[in-house]
């Protein structure tokens, strides 16, 4: 009676001690977490850079003659004012032109007066019928060669006078010398910068723009908390060879006691956005290809999104790329991460 109970007990036994196929398969790896965020259109309207405060003319300071400067009044850095002298040549080979000319001068002024005496005298004899018309003509020329020859003179004179007021090398207007390269006992030649006179009545903030963006028409500097205004007034035709950024030059509206030649200010320009941008923390920009990415996460897998970086901050990145309001993106580790790889997110 017992028996067959005995041996059912013994089937189910075995059955229970047999392994589970769906146990024997080895457990798959987990899949690493990983800090998302969710992207936002960059809130910004303004393009922050730096700039540096430079005069509205910056003038190269030259002599318009050659010859060896013989004192140097100047020194870099220093203000002056219209009409303060320079530097000064050494005048004796310029005073020897004008002796020169001087003497040119007095020989073309003999030749012409002995031309006016022929010419009197010839029509003199031409009244008396003593010579032919033709003989008069020919001496009505040689008047009129003599007052050429003397109008050139004179020229040759004014130009070796004015040589020697150009030995006195002055400021044409007030401002501040940069660049003063001259020294006593040097010869320069006729055009050479000796110095940059800058006009510190007219200043302006130089900054250099992001290759693809377009210069804002106006904006703010910011020095030491106050905010003045700047209107833009000039940009460059070409980008820069090495850096490829464009320079533009925008005119201070207004001055400030704070403002310097040649020190480096922030500059905000006001820079509507055209297209939709992205601020995202620098943490999620991966740089190991051959341009800056992101990584999107969609249905639990990664994929990298190419982006163009317009704006760098200590923290913040602003950025173009095939994004949508919303994407989810990989905020941190994105070093770690493969194209296609599952991951498990953690919101930020």
């Amino acid at each position: 009676m017992h028996r067959p109970l005995f041996f059912m007990a013994i089937v189910l036994l075995m059955l229970g001690c047999s392994p589970d196929n769906g146990a024997s398969n080895a457990p798959q790896s987990a899949a690493p977490w990983v800090r998302t965020l969710v992207v936002s259109n960059a809130s910004s309207a303004f393009l922050k850079l730096s700039g540096t405060v430079k005069g509205r003319y910056e003038t190269p300071v030259a002599f318009q003659v050659s010859g060896r400067i013989l004192e140097r009044y100047v020194d870099a850095g220093q203000r002056v004012e219209a009409g303060q002298l320079l530097f000064q040549l050494d005048p004796r080979d310029l005073l020897a032109s004008v002796r020169v000319a001087e003497a040119d001068m007095k020989t073309t002024e003999a030749a012409l007066a002995i031309a006016r005496s022929e010419l009197n005298r010839q029509q003199t004899l031409v009244d008396g019928q003593f010579v032919s018309r033709q003989t008069l003509e020919r001496y009505e020329l040689t008047l009129r060669e003599a007052i050429s020859r003397h109008q050139a003179a004179n020229a040759v004179l004014e130009q070796a006078r004015n040589a020697v007021d150009y030995a006195e090398l002055r400021a044409e207007k007030a401002g501040i010398l940069n660049a003063v390269t001259a020294e006593p006992g040097q010869v320069v030649i006729m055009g050479q910068a000796l110095a940059t006179l800058i006009d510190d009545s007219s200043l302006e903030a130089e900054v250099y723009l992001p290759e693809g963006e377009d210069a804002p028409a106006s904006g703010s500097l910011l020095i030491d908390g106050e905010s003045l205004a700047i209107t833009l007034r000039e940009m460059a035709a070409s980008a820069d060879p090495d850096s490829r950024s464009w320079r533009a030059r925008y005119r201070i509206e207004s001055r400030s006691d704070a403002l310097s030649l040649g020190s480096v200010v922030q500059v905000r320009l006001d820079q509507p956005l055209q297209e939709t941008t992205f601020s995202v923390p620098l943490g999620a920009l991966d740089e190991r290809s051959q341009g800056a990415q992101v990584w999107q996460v969609v249905e639990g897998q990664v994929q990298p999104v190419p982006v163009e970086v317009l704006e760098l901050s200590q923290e913040y990145a602003r950025i173009r790329a095939s994004l949508t309001q919303g994407s989810r993106i990989v905020a941190l580790g994105t070093h770690l991460l493969t194209p296609g790889m599952q991951v498990r997110e953690q919101a930020r």
